[in-house]
C-alpha cells in the first residue's frame, strides 16, 4: 500500500480509503490512486485486514427475486447507502424457498460477510431456533421472530387496511383482492399481513370477505394477476375495485382488465402496495402504498452496523417504518 501511495503522490490512508470503497475522496485522487494500483500490481489483503480489525468490509443482502422491481430497488439503495458507510454489498436471491432464506445465513457466515440483512418472507416462528445467531442479523420487512433479532418492518397490515379504506371512500363496494395467498399453500407473511389489513379494512367499512372476490392466482406475477383477474370478469363476478398485494400484481390487473374490455378506474379502481418507480409512468398511473424505502434502508444498515461494532448479547429491536397513501390515476 505505501508504493501505491508513493506512486499516486498521496498518504497510505487515503489509498485505503479508495481501495475500501469509501466515498471521503475526491474524483480526481480516486483516478490517480486507482491508476497507481493498477501499476504496482498491488492487490488488498482482505485475510489481513481480517485479522487486522476482524472485519471484511462486506456485508450481505438476502432477497427473493432481483427481477421484481421493488427488491431490485430495494437492492441498488441498500448498495448505494452501505458505500456511504464503507461497506460493500453481496447481493443473492433466494426466491420463495425457506431453505434458501435459511442457507442465506448460514452461506454469510462461511463467506466472512460482516453481517447479513435478510428480506424473508416465508420463514416463520418456527424456524427461529435454525437461525446462527453468530453473524449479526437483521431482518427486513416483516417480524418474524419476536425480540430475538433486529426487525425493521413494513406496515403490512396496516397499508392494505388504507388501501382498502381509501377505495371504500372513492365509492368502491365490491372490492376484490389480488394476491397468490390461498390456506392450502405455504403461508407467506407479507401475504399474510397484507391480507389481514384487508380483510380489517373492509371489517371497518362494514363490507365481508367475499372468497369469489379473492383472485385467483398462483404467483405473484404481472402474468398471474392478468389472467386471474380476466377469469373473475370471464365467470361473471362483479367488482368496482382491486387491492392489490404488489404493485407488480397491479399491474397485471389493469393489463387484465383492458384485455376484459374494462376501464381502470372508471369501471373499476385499482390501488398497489410499494411505490415502485414504475408507479408514478404506467398508464394509468398507479395509486400505491409507499412505504418509506430510505428509511428502511437506512435504519437497517443503523442496526446492523451498530451489530457489526459491538457483537455483545442483547435484545432484538423493531423499528416500524412510517408509510403514505399516494393516489394517482388508477383510482381517481
Amino acid at each position: 500500500m505505501s508504493d501505491v501511495a508513493r506512486l499516486a503522490g498521496v498518504s497510505t490512508m487515503t489509498v485505503s480509503n479508495v481501495v475500501n470503497g469509501r466515498r471521503s475522496v475526491n474524483l480526481d485522487i480516486r483516478r490517480r490512486v486507482l491508476e497507481a494500483v493498477e501499476e504496482s500490481g498491488y492487490v488488498m489483503n482482505r485475510s489481513a485486514r481480517t485479522l487486522r480489525t476482524g472485519t471484511t468490509g462486506v456485508i450481505g443482502l438476502a432477497v427473493p427475486a432481483l427481477s421484481h422491481a421493488y427488491f431490485g430497488e430495494l437492492s441498488g439503495r441498500v448498495v448505494a447507502q452501505a458505500a456511504e458507510l464503507g461497506y460493500r454489498v453481496a447481493v443473492e436471491q433466494t426466491g420463495l424457498h425457506i431453505e434458501d432464506e435459511l442457507d442465506a445465513v448460514a452461506m454469510s457466515r462461511n463467506l466472512e460477510y460482516d453481517g447479513l440483512i435478510l428480506s424473508a418472507l416465508v420463514l416463520g416462528p418456527e424456524e427461529a431456533s435454525l437461525l446462527n445467531q453468530s453473524i449479526p442479523l437483521v431482518l427486513l420487512g416483516e417480524k418474524i421472530y419476536g425480540d430475538a433479532v433486529d426487525h425493521v418492518v413494513m406496515p403490512n397490515a396496516e397499508g392494505a387496511k388504507a388501501a382498502t379504506a381509501h377505495l371504500v371512500e372513492q365509492g368502491c363496494q365490491r372490492i376484490a383482492w389480488a394476491s397468490n395467498y390461498s390456506p392450502e399453500t405455504e403461508l407467506h407473511n407479507v401475504v399474510l399481513d397484507r391480507l389481514k389489513g384487508y380483510r380489517q379494512g373492509l371489517a371497518d367499512a362494514g363490507l365481508s370477505d367475499d372468497p369469489s372476490l379473492h383472485v385467483p392466482m398462483d404467483q405473484p406475477s404481472m402474468e398471474h394477476a392478468a389472467d386471474g383477474i380476466k377469469k373473475l370478469v370471464h365467470d361473471g363476478i362483479e367488482f368496482d375495485g382491486v387491492v392489490a398485494v404488489t404493485d407488480a400484481v397491479a399491474f397485471g390487473v389493469i393489463r387484465g382488465l383492458k384485455d376484459a374490455g374494462l376501464r381502470v378506474p372508471e369501471d373499476v379502481k385499482v390501488i398497489g402496495f410499494d411505490d415502485v418507480q414504475q408507479a408514478a409512468f404506467s398508464v394509468p398511473s398507479l395509486s400505491t402504498i409507499a412505504p418509506d424505502h430510505d428509511w428502511m434502508v437506512r435504519s437497517s444498515l443503523s442496526l446492523l452496523t451498530e451489530r457489526i461494532k459491538d457483537r455483545s448479547p442483547r435484545p432484538g429491536r423493531e423499528l416500524v417504518a412510517p408509510f403514505r397513501l399516494i393516489v394517482r390515476e388508477s383510482t381517481s
